[in-house]
């Protein structure tokens, strides 16, 4: 039988590692479903996605839209207001220095069970890696990485990289008729060493990263049959402590 495995000891996991996977079967335990009554209307909207043009015009494709949160020192979850999605350029080769605003994401689903149970969980794991008590700036990103007949989808178009925050995570949603998507763990070094690799696969497998100390990157999505729409969606939530 599967080890049931609880928030401190993927904390030390991720102290010692610097990332982690757990896979579906395991975050049932973690994150229960009963809480999460609105789950699959919360899967259905990533059928919803607007085009993400700024990448479009780099001649790469996919679709997203995106939320802010804050979490007070005192735990206190709270929906910002709409606003800019911003990375440097030591972080985000591709599309650092510049403010990008996407779609909004739903209301009902910004707000709703599923994804305050995700915030609460991220918050609890990653709020427990700090000392003390610390407000948080929190990113939610729904991703939808199409793979076409004539080209394969590149979940992280910017290659190997960090987010500059201080945790991610990346909780998969559904894939539907496509090969590889393989998560990879770097050294945040010179080598860039392979440190790990992983595929999620099934939804509520999840990557775990301590953004500060490794770099992660996911190869690209193929389609198994060309004829048909292929896809890998995803959820990226990023904490960085304010």
């Amino acid at each position: 039988m599967t080890a049931h495995p609880d928030p401190s000891a993927l904390q030390d996991r991720l102290r010692r590692d610097g990332f982690a996977f757990v896979n579906a079967e395991q975050m049932h335990e973690l994150l229960p479903m009963a809480p999460m009554l609105d789950w699959k209307a919360f899967a259905a909207s990533w059928n919803d996605l607007a085009p993400d043009t700024y990448l479009a015009a780099q001649g790469r494709h996919r679709r997203r839209r995106h939320a802010t949160f804050s979490i007070g020192a005192d735990g206190e979850l709270k929906r910002e207001p709409h606003q800019a999605h911003f990375q440097s350029l030591q972080y985000n080769r591709l599309q650092g220095d510049i403010q990008r605003w996407f779609r909004p994401m739903r209301p009902a689903l910004a707000e709703g069970a599923s994804m305050r149970c995700i915030l609460r969980f991220a918050h609890a794991l990653f709020g427990g890696m700090q000392s003390t008590r610390r407000p948080w700036h929190v990113e939610a990103h729904q991703f939808r990485i199409e793979a076409r007949a004539d080209e394969p989808g590149e979940p992280t178009p910017e290659g190997v990289h960090r987010d500059g925050v201080d945790y991610v995570l990346v909780l998969l949603i559904d894939r539907s008729n496509i090969e590889s998507g393989t998560t990879t763990i770097h050294a945040d070094s010179g080598d860039g060493s392979l440190l790990g690799s992983f595929t999620l696969a099934h939804p509520l497998d999840i990557a775990l990263v301590d953004d500060a100390r490794v770099c992660h990157g996911v190869t690209p999505v193929r389609a198994l049959d060309p004829t048909r729409p292929a896809h890998r969606d995803v959820l990226v939530v990023t904490f960085k402590a304010v």
